[in-house]
């Protein structure tokens, strides 16, 4: 049984369930190279207009040393996707790496930043946007073209039926000292935005269809968020406990991180289009998941918006049952 007990992160920390699990009683499963100890070094050539380095951009998957200019996919099985993207935007070649693998022990961890990202070129073009690190379970659309509708160019999600009572991972946490976040989305001007930038979590689970127009809609049938409000070293096996169902009159229930269409995100539909998941309704308990959604975050307002300075580490991303 898990074992249950408060943990105050930070002074604006609501409740969080977490603890210690016992062997004998759960089943601990290791989340495809969520070890995070394989990485795939893309060696990508920018354009030479904007000075022609080459740059490491790093994905999660069997090792290996990739020095091409291509469009990555997901390769040997990897269920993961990163912020760390390849982009041709007016015939330039520009690279972001915000994530990174980070040695830990004998092995290795993913480390995620918050940090401004630039590409300047007189009279062609004049971009800065705050990126955020950030791994989930899914894919990129490679090239990125623009920075209009940045969820359009990620396949979220990944096929899973089954009902994990848990997810348990390591972490540690360094926080920005900017009281408030970034806006730079690459074209318009750089504003402050209210409130603190926290690391975020979140995992949800979805049975979802499509209609005959290609729609994809969803019902929520499992639902995990957390938040880190102040630095912290490494925690390890920390367990938070997925909640089933309509969870709205649950006390854990925090409407602005939780509800329904918190955030949009996209899917790849029958017809290979990237549409919308419409998440109309919460499930059931009985209902039976189709997908899961797992992803973690040095920021958490969402596309372009954030603190540089905060970074995020993460290892032994395991679901428990």
């Amino acid at each position: 049984m898990i074992q249950k007990k408060v943990c105050m992160l930070g002074m604006l920390s609501a409740a969080l369930y977490c603890g210690t699990l016992s062997a004998q009683q759960h089943k601990v499963e290791m989340i495809p190279f969520g070890n995070m100890d394989q990485w795939i070094d893309r060696q990508i050539k920018e354009s030479g207009i904007i000075g022609g380095d080459t740059k490491n951009v790093y994905a999660i998957g069997p090792t290996a040393t990739i020095h091409e200019n291509k469009a990555y996919k997901n390769m040997g099985g990897s269920p993961w996707a990163t912020s760390n993207v390849m982009a041709k935007v007016a015939g330039i070649t520009k690279t972001n790496t915000s994530v990174f693998p980070e040695q830990r022990g004998d092995g290795f961890c993913a480390r995620m930043d918050t940090r401004m990202e630039s590409v300047k070129v007189f009279g062609i073009v004049d971009i800065t946007v705050l990126a955020a690190g950030s791994i989930f379970l899914g894919e990129v659309h490679e090239p990125i073209k623009g920075t209009k509708n940045p969820q359009k160019m990620l396949n979220s999600g990944i096929p899973f039926t089954k009902k994990p009572i848990a997810i348990q991972f390591d972490y540690k946490v360094q926080m920005s000292d900017r009281e408030k976040r970034i806006r730079a989305t690459g074209f318009s001007r750089i504003t402050d935005v209210e409130g603190k930038d926290f690391p975020e979590v979140n995992l949800f689970l979805q049975k979802r269809w499509e209609d005959e127009k290609g729609n994809i809609y969803a019902k929520r049938v499992g639902t995990m968020v957390v938040r880190y409000y102040s630095t912290s070293d490494w925690r390890n096996n920390a367990t938070y406990s997925i909640m089933y169902g309509d969870i709205t009159g649950d006390p854990a229930y925090k409407a602005h991180m939780m509800r329904l269409q918190v955030q949009e995100r996209y899917a790849v539909n029958s017809k290979g289009e990237s549409v919308p998941v419409k998440e109309v309704a919460w499930g059931t308990e009985d209902d039976e998941p189709t997908h899961l959604l797992l992803q973690f975050t040095s920021s958490h307002g969402g596309a372009y918006i954030g603190s540089p300075g905060n970074s995020f580490w993460v290892d032994n991303v395991k679901l428990v049952y």
